[in-house]
């Protein structure tokens, strides 16, 4: 079987499953209300997944992203509410930020691990100023938008399914998306075709903060205030999305269409684990172990066809 098609076949085997196991645990799930609950929250998942996914794809790794959408989430349940021009400015800012992140991170050739870890710390301080107390309000527009009820499948699910797609034919079909995969296969040949490195890992960063600020902004949508606290788990949850979807550390492999799925995955997971009456604290374990489980299978598949 194509290796495409593999990376793909696993993250759509692992929805199927859990959600098969949520049917018959919750019947009543099987229906749009019941969809929308448990896939409540997939929407800024996967915005924060698709970002990580980006930094991901030029070798690279983001440790910021967490609090980078906790300061975007502030920023819009305050400014972007009470003054949207001043709002617009800081979210626009930060996105230039991030771009700048990477292109320092090229030039100075830095570890982007330490980087990006530092940079948590900096949006952390930049949340708690923002909003220093859980608060704030969604703008309404952006609350309508989120809770859209939209015929036959809810919102939840059609949001997520349309990013996938928007973004494979950005990042496979396009002259961008080559490049940027081509950035982390094989930096050296991409320099030497003339293109500049530096500026096409800004444009990487850039984004990835771009699905940052809309990650963060979605969240406040759906939760309708802020917390400088509010997607701290986002970090692991990006990560463990894009590998849970085919993507790989190195190499410039990755699949928006899988990383799509493995949000979702995990958006259900939390959903399948609280069915299980299984505590908080043993949920992020649990996440961990399903993500364990679905890498082995993967390295399976994939050895026995380097064998074939």
């Amino acid at each position: 079987m194509n290796r495409d098609y593999l990376r793909i076949l696993l993250p759509v085997m692992s929805l199927s499953v859990l959600l098969a196991a949520v049917f018959y645990m919750q019947p009543r799930t099987m229906s749009y209300f019941g969809l929308n609950l448990l896939f409540n929250l997939a929407v800024p998942v996967a915005l924060a997944t698709i970002a990580q996914m980006m930094i991901l794809m030029v070798n690279d790794i983001d440790l910021s992203i967490g609090t980078f959408v906790s300061f975007c989430a502030c920023v819009t349940a305050t400014f972007v509410q009470s003054d949207p021009l001043i709002g617009y400015a800081i979210l626009s800012a930060a996105i230039l930020v991030y771009a700048g992140m990477g292109a320092i991170i090229h030039a100075r050739g830095l570890p982007a691990i330490v980087v990006t870890l530092g940079m948590s710390f900096f949006w952390a301080g930049m949340a708690v100023l923002v909003l220093p107390s859980p608060g704030g309000s969604a703008p309404e527009w952006l609350r309508a938008m989120m809770t859209a009820k939209t015929p036959f499948v809810p919102v939840a699910i059609i949001a997520p399914v349309v990013m996938g797609l928007g973004m494979h034919y950005v990042v496979k079909r396009s002259s961008l998306g080559v490049l940027l995969r081509g950035v982390g296969g094989n930096e050296q040949a991409i320099e030497r075709s003339g293109w500049s490195i530096l500026g096409l890992k800004a444009v990487a960063y850039g984004i990835a903060g771009l699905f940052g600020v809309l990650a963060g902004m979605a969240l406040v949508g759906l939760a309708t205030s802020a917390d400088a606290n509010i997607a701290l788990r986002y970090t692991l949850l990006s990560i463990a999305g894009v590998i849970l979807g085919g993507g790989e550390f190195t190499g410039g492999r990755v699949s928006p269409i899988g990383a799509v799925i493995g949000a979702l995955t995990l958006t259900l997971a939390a959903s399948f684990l609280s069915f299980l009456h299984l505590s908080s604290d043993w949920q992020i374990g649990a996440q961990g172990a399903i993500l364990i489980a679905v890498l082995a299978l993967r390295l399976v598949f994939t050895r026995r066809e380097a064998l074939a």
